[in-house]
């Protein structure tokens, strides 16, 4: 593949003389979003469905049950196998069936494309590369589109690219001078054009190309083009009334095609648990097999038991070698026993999963009204993981604050000046001062909007009129023109590239708008060079005092200090010569014009051009804190979690925002571990300075109640040098695990001037430390993106700062403040939730196949069934499934209030507490109990006594559907007494169950079915229950099972209870004395 691609705009050939003309072959425009077709559905899916451990199990055990003969028919695993798989495939299929949707109403889009000179309607997905399209306003781009001309005057239009990045506000995008006449279907037809430029890459914002625009008679013409030409798809043309535009990228080719990576899948804590219990299960099994193998060789190895009269074995079996005798019946006694591995387990968590997810999107309290959103879930495997929160991470403009500017001040040669204090006959005469405020009128990148007229921006001011006449992509900006106009300069408009502007004496000036060097992260500045009407070139630049001050020669730096919670921006000017300005000129049009490595070459030449500047003054401008965000992160502190706050910003004003939102206390201790600290003494002596002030407190507190609470401070220099792995010997060089021990020591942690891929780098650190906590990441901007996708759970904000963050994370939220429900209620009571789930799961496959394993020791380990076929296959299905489920979907321990009230609840359930191995054992070693009982219990019961009323014996099929009655009440019930929320549906669902499995058993055994080969339980379940000690029974070993965990209920609360224990207890008592009793970690 060539580095650039040729696009011969309306596919004519370029004239003879000039390139060679190479049709090359692109995709055409049509989208596709869709997972599978139609005909690799079932193959594709079944693969990947068949990746699962439990799945691909259940499928070899089908297949022994098929091909040798097994005690139990294929059905009894067959059939829940099929019903797993296919309620997973129709899910899958579904959502996949949406998505062909989406593609299919994008693709056949209406798109006006101009041909021969006249406009024609096609499909977009019939659009090709160098097609030259027309675009109304309100219409969305079909495809990446290079701007040829607009029907505004000076070949500009406006978008807004809220789909791709969230930023509403509008963008103005230009075409290349040379291209603007050409205005009508005719004359756009008549352009003889080719474009070159680079192979499609996933960045928004960066473009690199030229065009070459051929002439009659002269030499052709090459122009620069960058990402000011280039017009997205997914982008939506505003305050124009139409463009014509050439299709340079289609279909998958589209930057935000490109931009919809696949994010790599993330899995809970739960999942993890659930594997390992999972393969303890499956040696417990293996094992089961493995004794009743080597017990039946050993009970048949006399000669009279091997062979009883009634069961001769035939030739074939005689013949067949002892070895293969015994893994046949291995495998038989593998597929008796396979119920231990619950198959349905998958399918209950994922149902649990995907519809739990939408109590999150339903949430009313998560809903912004302003916003006109609620809570977004991108991914539903995560729920239970936001119980399990150790470490936030939060970015701090637009996620903590509100990203909405004001300007406080600004500080000129040593005044300050505040807008509204000016009117007390303060009077701005220096030229200096003069020359700041066109400065900041001047260098900026801001549009007055369409509707606005000089006439009514003049009238505003008079009037005093709240609303803003300006839209920018930066609020900063529109901030500091707002607080201009209210020292008396005001910005009219930008016309034939001259910018107008109203001084306070009401005369208008005009400079002539001759370059802009945008804004970058990378050189935190931008500048314009401007004529005035004198005639003089003038270069403005402002930016970040950090990236402003070493490029100072004259002017008062000592005077501009960062006042607590603003952010400071510099201005400077610098006066450039004729010839200054032409060797300008020449630098940026070369770097222009490349088409490698044009970013660098642009770099370079900005940073020759700004430079030997005088500095004008500072402006302040406040950022606010948004609503409840110091509520917030305090309750996160009470609930055990420690946050963290990456900001890209400066020191003093991080600080400022941490103090303001309780994340520091004015009791913290502050420890610093900055570039100017490192520059006064080594890395190395600071780290250990601090790691001994914190162990050296910790020691001491370790008997006191009240101990000193840390901060910690560190900027993203020394960050950089603390993560390098040092040449020099590893005892000195390893910093990681000192820095580490400082940050578990403190109470919270500012990270300023992060670049964002540190901000991932410290996620990656936490995660990967020994005790290996559960991140999560919260942030709202494109910059938080890699720190979002690293952590365990990424929350996106749908801020100002574009849809980027929301996008890529695995929640999206309106708001900081609801960050507190997503994890103290929602959280929490998901995680208690999918525990109860698993466990209750594997507690209710022991209790169903522990019977069968101990009926083997009596039935001379012949690989008899306890339990009828219809039962083995329906119990996980049917019998037991619902109630669990049910459960696990509205189950609240403990009211939603008193979990918001209380956060310190939220510790109750840290690190995985409920599905820890000793929990685990808890529920197995019950599971193992009750089935016990169950069998003994029946088999004591029955011992050499006759039963029925006509003196008949009970059978083998009437003790086994006995034990599986009991079976199923008791593990119903258990499930009942652990319910602490009961709504109607608990009690249909519950009872509910109970009812059909007593309504299938007596169909079952009620009917001859004659489809059945067999009818061994006719008549069986009725014969039991008209036997009054079976119904003795029945409620005494029911009861008997159910004991144990109720003692140890009543005792554990009692004796032991925890915070959940008592906050469950509380309502019912006073609320006062319920909270004083409250312990609190």
């Amino acid at each position: 593949l060539s580095p650039s691609r040729t696009v011969y705009i309306g596919h004519k050939e370029p004239p003879l003389g000039a390139d060679a003309y190479i049709p090359q072959r692109y995709p055409d425009n049509r989208i596709v979003s869709s997972k599978y077709t139609l005909w690799n559905f079932i193959p594709k899916n079944l693969f990947e469905q068949f990746r699962r451990i439990a799945n691909f199990y259940f499928l070899l055990i089908f297949l022994v049950q098929v091909t040798i003969y097994t005690p139990t028919s294929p059905v009894t695993s067959g059939l829940p196998l099929f019903f797993v798989i296919t309620v997973t495939a129709i899910k899958q299929g579904y959502e996949d069936w949406l998505r062909h949707k989406a593609d299919c109403s994008i693709n056949e889009c209406p798109v006006d494309v101009v041909k021969e000179g006249t406009v024609v309607r096609t499909q977009s997905h019939k659009l090709r590369v160098g097609d030259v399209v027309m675009a109304r306003e309100d219409e969305t781009f079909p495809c990446d589109l290079i701007l040829l001309s607009s029907s505004r005057d000076d070949g500009t239009c406006y978008v807004t690219t809220t789909s791709l990045d969230g930023e509403s506000s509008h963008k103005t995008y230009y075409a290349v001078p040379d291209t603007t006449a050409f205005k009508t279907e005719q004359e756009v037809d008549s352009l003889h054009a080719t474009i070159e430029c680079e192979q499609p890459q996933p960045d928004l914002y960066k473009f690199v190309g030229r065009i070459n625009i051929y002439k009659e008679s002269e030499d052709p013409i090459a122009r620069p083009l960058g990402a000011e030409n280039l017009l997205l798809r997914g982008a939506t043309l505003k305050n124009t009334e139409h463009i014509y535009a050439v299709a340079i990228y289609t279909g998958m080719d589209t930057k935000m095609t490109l931009n919809y990576q696949s994010k790599s899948q993330k899995r809970s804590a739960v999942e993890k648990s659930m594997n390992a219990f999972l393969i303890v299960y499956l040696c417990i099994l293996i094992s089961k097999a493995v004794i009743n193998t080597v017990l039946k060789y050993v009970w048949q190895w006399p000669a009279d038991h091997d062979q009883p009269w009634y069961n001769h074995r035939t030739e074939i079996d005689r013949e067949r070698h002892v070895v293969i005798r015994a893994f046949t019946d291995f495998l038989a006694f593998m597929v008796l026993f396979n119920y231990i591995i619950p198959v349905s387990m998958y399918v209950t968590v994922e149902m649990q999963k995907f519809l739990g997810s939408y109590f999150i999107a339903w949430d009313k309290d998560m809903y912004d009204d302003e916003m006109g959103e609620g809570a977004q879930v991108n991914t539903s495997d995560l729920n239970e993981e936001l119980g399990q929160v150790e470490y936030v991470f939060t970015d701090k403009t637009g996620t903590l604050t509100e990203n909405n500017m004001e300007f406080i001040e600004c500080c000129v040669d040593g005044h300050v000046y505040i807008p509204h204090a000016i009117c007390n006959g303060q009077i701005l005469s220096a030229q200096q001062e003069d020359l700041f405020f066109r400065a900041l009128c001047v260098c900026h990148t801001v549009q007055v909007k369409e509707e606005e007229t000089v006439e009514s921006i003049k009238r505003g001011i008079h009037q005093g009129k709240a609303t803003s006449s300006y839209i920018s992509s930066s609020p900063d900006e529109v901030a500091l023109v707002e607080g201009m106009k209210r020292l008396g300069y005001t910005y009219l408009r930008l016309k034939d590239r001259h910018m107008e502007i109203l001084n306070k004496e009401d005369e208008i000036e005009r400079f002539e708008l001759l370059h802009v060097l945008n804004f970058d992260s990378v050189r935190r500045r931008m500048s314009v060079i401007v004529k005035s009407s004198a005639g003089e070139y003038l270069l403005f630049c402002k930016g970040a005092d950090s990236s402003i001050f070493p490029r100072v020669v004259s002017g008062k730096v000592g005077q501009v200090r960062a006042r607590e919670g603003l952010r400071t921006l510099c201005v400077a000017y610098r006066s450039l010569s004729l010839a200054e300005y032409e060797e300008a000129c020449h630098k940026l049009s070369d770097a222009k014009l490349a088409l490698q490595d044009r970013e660098q070459r642009l770099a370079q030449a900005y940073d020759l051009i700004e430079r030997d500047f005088t500095l004008l003054g500072a402006t302040a401008v406040e950022d606010r804190l948004q609503e409840k965000a110091a509520d917030t992160i305090e309750s996160l502190h009470k609930a055990g979690m420690k946050v963290w706050v990456l900001t890209g910003d400066k020191m003093e004003t991080a600080a400022a925002t941490c103090y303001a939102s309780k994340l520091f206390r004015r009791s913290t201790q502050i420890l610093e571990l900055t570039k100017k600290r490192t520059e006064e003494q080594s890395l190395h002596d600071v780290l250990f300075d601090l790691s001994r002030t914190v162990l050296r407190q910790r020691s001491l507190s370790g008997l006191s109640v009240d101990c000193q609470d840390y901060g910690l401070i560190i900027d993203g220099a020394t960050l950089s040098a603390v993560l390098k792995p040092s040449p020099e010997s590893s005892g000195s060089g390893n910093y990681r695990e000192i820095f580490l021990e400082i940050c578990r020591n403190c109470s919270a942690v500012l990270c300023c001037r992060m670049a964002p891929l540190q901000k991932a780098q410290i996620v990656k650190l936490i995660k990967a430390s020994k005790e290996h906590p559960i991140t999560l990441a919260i942030g709202d901007g494109a910059n938080d993106v890699s720190m979002i996708l690293e952590a365990h759970v990424g929350i996106g904000i749908m801020g100002k700062e574009g849809r980027q963050a929301a996008r890529n994370s695995d929640y999206a939220i309106p708001k900081f403040k609801h960050l507190k429900k997503m994890l103290l209620v929602h959280g929490h009571i998901y995680y208690i939730r999918i525990a109860e789930l698993v466990q209750y799961f594997f507690y209710k496959n022991v209790c169903f196949i522990f019977p069968q394993f101990l009926y083997q020791f009596f039935c001379g380990f012949s690989q008899q069934p306890l339990y009828d076929t219809a039962y083995l296959t329906l119990y996980n299905i049917s019998f037991t499934s619902l109630p669990i489920l049910l459960y696990s979907l509205i189950e609240k321990h403990v009211s939603i209030e008193t979990l918001k009230r209380d956060p310190t609840l939220y510790r109750d359930i840290a690190k995985n507490s409920l599905l820890r191995w000793p929990v685990f054992l808890y529920w197995t070693c019950l599971g193992l109990f009750d089935a016990c009982i169950f069998f003994f219990g029946a088999y004591f019961l029955f011992d050499n006594t006759t039963f029925t009323s006509n003196g008949q014996m009970f059978g083998n099929w009437t003790f086994g559907t006995l034990v599986f009655t009991v079976l199923v009440f008791t593990v119903t019930l258990k499930l009942a007494l652990d319910t602490h929320h009961w709504t109607w549906i608990n009690h249909f669902v519950i009872w509910g169950s109970l009812l059909f499995y007593v309504i299938f058993s007596l169909l079952w055994g009620g009917i001859i079915w004659p489809f059945l080969n067999y009818q061994r339980m006719y008549y069986v379940f009725m014969q039991m229950l008209s036997s009054g000690p079976a119904w003795l029974s029945i409620i005494l070993l029911i009861m008997v099972s159910l004991l144990p965990d109720v003692v140890k209920k009543v005792l554990c609360r009692t004796l032991w209870p925890t915070a959940t224990h008592l906050a469950q207890v509380g309502p019912q008592l006073d609320h006062s004395s319920g909270n004083t009793t409250a312990p609190v970690n």
